[in-house]
């Protein structure tokens, strides 16, 4: 039996997880095999002590992360707890204590970087409304970038100012959208995409030769717009996703509320936006209580 060929289907067709996902768990798999033939262990029967020994393969001579080592070890847990579901039990890496990951907070713009970098883009061209718009959906709505280029125009609720997008592990869920960015969309929709759209594609996003946008291509985009501000930052569509969750949460929005809008399953990966927020809440209590104003 092709155990890894089966745990990739059961992550695809059970799990549900991304694309992302699944093939970096295919390349740990393929990695943690390779170390099992090369030190000539049975992968079906390691022990505690070989599975740190991996553990300490991977701190010592790959130089990984914690980061990167709490996903490979995580990749190897799910598996063999798909393996014992076909009878074969062995839960050496669940022995196994998982490196602590340093929290890193989430970089974000500032409301002045926010105008700046919008008014870059060129409205004359379809090119420059695409940016634009571009730049407006991922501030408006925190959607990833993945779900960004995976739009289509039949997805779009004009009248509600709502879009229907698929996020992780294929769920659905609707995200809202502003006047402003409502007005871009306008504009793109009724002049650039028409110039662009070479192909008679379905997708929202295309790129110069009428093709879909890529993820890659939206990086690159912003990378160009970035080049031609006066800002320092490295500007990614991540970093708009966290642009528009501290913002919301800086303007009083509810945890929960930021949650549902992002996507989160779970609250946790939410609250790392409340460690910036704090430090604005910091900043207004020093400027507006009596006593600490003087």
């Amino acid at each position: 039996m092709n155990f890894i060929k089966e745990f990739v289907e059961y992550l695809e067709l059970e799990k549900n997880d991304s694309k992302y996902t699944i093939q970096n768990y295919q390349l740990d798999l393929e990695s943690f095999l390779k170390y099992c033939e090369d030190n000539h262990i049975d992968y079906l029967k390691i022990s505690y002590i070989q599975a740190r020994g991996y553990l300490n393969y991977l701190y010592n001579e790959k130089s990984a992360k914690a980061s990167s080592v709490s996903r490979k070890i995580s990749c190897l847990r799910s598996f063999y707890r798909f393996l014992a579901n076909h009878n074969i039990e062995n839960y050496s890496f669940h022995l196994l204590k998982l490196p602590k990951k340093g929290k890193r907070l989430p970089k974000y713009l500032e409301y002045n970087e926010i105008e700046e970098i919008f008014e870059i883009p060129d409205l004359t061209s379809p090119l420059g409304q695409r940016n634009a718009l571009i730049l407006e959906m991922l501030y408006a709505t925190g959607m990833r970038v993945g779900e960004l280029v995976s739009i289509r125009v039949a997805d779009i609720n004009h009248t509600q100012r709502t879009i229907k997008i698929l996020g992780k592990g294929n769920k659905e869920r609707i995200v809202y959208y502003n006047p402003i960015t409502e007005k871009r969309l306008k504009l793109y929709l009724e002049n650039g995409r028409g110039h662009l759209n070479q192909k008679n594609s379905e997708y929202l996003f295309l790129n110069s030769l009428g093709g879909p946008l890529t993820t890659r291509g939206v990086e690159f985009i912003l990378n160009e717009i970035m080049k031609k501000s006066a800002l320092t930052k490295h500007l990614t569509p991540h970093m708009l996703r966290h642009s528009f969750a501290t913002h919301l949460l800086n303007e009083g929005c509810d945890l929960l509320s930021v949650q549902e809008l992002l996507g989160h399953e779970s609250l946790s990966a939410t609250n790392i936006y409340t460690h910036v927020t704090n430090d604005r809440i910091k900043d207004v209590y020093l400027k507006t209580h009596p006593r600490a104003r003087k």
